[in-house]
């Protein structure tokens, strides 16, 4: 069989992608600061703040970090529930290998940029470079805005009072709602959506944190394994219904 040919994007097409991508990124960026001030508050160093910023960098995994040893748990249960809360990047690299097709040190490098915005506005485009574009563009942005925000926020600490008054932990989560929403025009999409939230209001108050997560995942296995051989449509791709497509003001 003749490989499919991969035609170059548009010039208005990447401004579009990177215009979203940046606009993610932003957002998300943000809300590191919140992370490096409530680091400092839970006994951390600035040094060991912007490490994990560097290293670990998953928002999720890193609140997870801080969280327990701010209540007073121990390393060992710090890094379990951190990596209950990782699972999901490995899911994630599963769908984006499919797109990236690197290899070597460029491996790596996805490998460590593989989040969920990433991986939301990679996935969220039609064509092969655009989803490339999008992962990269975006990856970038959140991994710089992110580690900068970080360290303002373990520098000011206490003077910024709870980042949480200023909106700053529901940046990323907006985020990541917005990029979510036009992917539930299906049934099945709708449905996987709701099993999950389901899932994850019912475990969250009883299970460690780390195990929802895990569990709402698996609501979509459960609801691929009901309908087999259905495969949902990208959606099409306009740079007006995009999320984050307008230009930042």
């Amino acid at each position: 069989m003749t490989a499919a040919v991969e035609h170059p994007l548009t010039p208005d097409r990447r401004r579009a992608v990177v215009r979203q991508a940046l606009s993610v990124g932003v957002a998300t960026g943000a809300y590191g600061i919140s992370f490096g001030a409530l680091s400092v508050a839970s006994g951390l160093t600035v040094l060991q703040t912007q490490v994990l910023s560097l290293l670990l960098f998953s928002g999720g995994s890193q609140f997870a970090v801080v969280g327990v040893l701010g209540a007073g748990g121990g390393g060992a249960a710090a890094v379990a529930t951190s990596t209950l809360l990782g699972v999901r990047n490995g899911l994630y690299a599963l769908q984006t290998s499919r797109f990236l097709g690197v290899r070597g040190v460029r491996r790596l490098a996805a490998a460590q940029l593989t989040i969920d915005e990433s991986t939301a506005v990679g996935l969220g485009q039609e064509e092969r470079a655009a989803q490339r574009l999008g992962f990269w563009v975006t990856g970038l942005a959140v991994f710089t805005g992110w580690n900068l925000m970080t360290l303002a926020g373990a520098l000011l600490g206490n003077a910024l009072g709870d980042p949480r008054a200023y909106g700053l932990d529901a940046a990323a989560a907006a985020a990541f709602a917005a990029l979510l929403w036009p992917r539930l025009r299906s049934g099945d999409a709708a449905v996987t959506a709701v099993l999950a939230v389901v899932v994850a209001l019912v475990a969250s108050p009883v299970l460690p944190a780390g195990v929802p997560v895990i569990l709402a995942a698996a609501a979509a296995v459960v609801v691929g394994l009901r309908r087999p051989g259905r495969h949902e449509s990208a959606p099409t791709a306009h740079a007006d219904d995009r999320p984050g497509a307008d230009p930042l003001p």
